[in-house]
């Protein structure tokens, strides 16, 4: 496809994806699109690429419709590479061009692309930076559906790119949604349900951040530029991120061991993490707390997390005694985890684990969050070595992550 107007000096350069494409282990029946953005104000920008497999194509189209020693700034707003796989093709043109992205996204691409030597510009949530006759306002949006994401406001057009957010699978050439020639709403949905719903609350982060902004246009980086009944497509998002109606409000109870209080901080901080996100928390240290007590409320509990100090290569205190307490599928139906913090080795949360699946709780390990959720950090089961402090946010990271699973199961 040729560039295609959509706003005051703001042009579609992309590629339409025709192919039955593979992508995250799934077969894009119905294709896709990789939108790409030029801005043609007296800086010209470039927001996203395309996909990597058509890095030469884009870059000979796009240098028919501008020199491309004159792009000032390539804003990446997300580095996979179906949106940044074109970068090392459209700078070995664009040499003067700075690359405009979050910090961690600026750490990915010097290492993916060999970028060591190119001009960054790593912005912080709420920057703005004036590309000569237009404002562009950069929000942070970690998780959605990588870490290191972003997305990009055109203040003056009140256009929103939000790359791979309120984006749509489908290959198509007329581009925007009210020129549609078939059904697409449920294919939004579907896209929401396999990328944007394992992050779920930070879907409710992003919504809270763009409530103020007028937005006239949506800009994805996959499937149609949404420009009929905007606001329509953000309610959607909002009603698909809410939490179903809860009954009873969920309960989580924290059990743990310690030997030098190490463990007792990760469990404070799962403790803070879970509690932040709306969940009820009981937390018991076994050297002081009656066992019978302690199984009675892991049963009428919706989730436990289970910790312990490593001491030779084994759990400490009478951690193993409740486990063996709780009988073969006694707790299925419900979630469990184990953390614990360690000097030299840390095998204690490998035996709490064992004993986890014995009780038919649905274990959340990195395989779990990993291949059933998309959650990209592998938050559990916990592994401290002597509770630094980075790791023990990590630990609050985790409980908020818990608390997701157990409210949504």
């Amino acid at each position: 496809m040729e560039a295609l107007k959509i706003a005051d000096k703001t042009y579609w350069v992309g590629k339409v994806d025709d192919r039955k494409v593979p992508f995250h282990r799934l077969i894009l029946e119905r294709g896709t699109t990789y939108n790409s953005y030029l801005l043609m104000t007296e800086k010209p920008t470039i927001i996203d690429t395309v996909d990597i497999a058509f890095g030469k194509e884009y870059t000979d189209r796009l240098s028919e419709v501008i020199d491309l020693s004159l792009i000032e700034y390539v804003v990446i707003n997300h580095v996979e590479p179906d949106h940044a796989g074109a970068l090392p093709s459209l700078l070995a043109k664009a040499k003067n061009a700075k690359i405009v992205s979050t910090k961690l996204a600026a750490e990915l691409l010097k290492d993916m692309f060999k970028l060591h030597q190119r001009e960054f510009i790593e912005i912080k949530d709420g920057d703005i930076l004036d590309i000569g006759g237009k404002t562009l306002k950069f929000i942070e949006t970690p998780y959605l559906h990588t870490e290191e994401t972003m997305i990009t406001y055109s203040v003056e057009d009140q256009i929103l790119f939000p790359c791979d957010i309120f984006s749509t699978h489908i290959a198509n050439e007329e581009l925007f949604n009210d020129l549609a020639k078939g059904e697409y709403i449920e294919d939004f949905k579907v896209y929401y349900q396999l990328i944007m719903s394992p992050h779920r609350p930070f879907v409710r982060d992003m919504l809270a951040k763009i409530k103020d902004l007028n937005i006239q246009m949506i800009a994805p980086s996959h499937g149609y530029i949404l420009r009929e009944n905007v606001q329509k497509f953000i309610d959607l998002y909002d009603k698909m991120s809410k939490l179903p109606e809860q009954g009873k409000q969920k309960e989580v109870t924290i059990v743990y061991s310690t030997m030098t209080g190490n463990t007792t901080k990760v469990a404070q901080r799962l403790a803070q993490g879970l509690k932040s996100a709306g969940v009820e928390t009981s937390v018991f240290n076994l050297k002081s707390a009656d066992l019978n007590e302690v199984k009675e409320k892991i049963l009428d509990s919706d989730g436990v997390l289970i910790g312990s100090s490593t001491r030779y290569g084994d759990m400490v205190g009478n951690v193993e005694e409740l486990l063996q307490s709780i009988g073969t599928e006694e707790l299925k139906g419900k979630i469990g985890a184990a953390f614990g913090s360690y000097g030299w080795s840390g095998e204690a949360i490998l035996h709490i684990e064992k004993y986890l699946h014995k009780t038919g709780a649905s274990v959340i390990d990195q395989n779990y969050l990993i291949g059933s959720t998309g959650v990209d950090s592998p938050y559990l089961p916990i592994r401290v070595k002597f509770a630094r402090e980075d790791a023990l946010g990590n630990a609050e990271d985790a409980g908020r992550v818990f608390a997701e699973l157990v409210l949504t199961k």
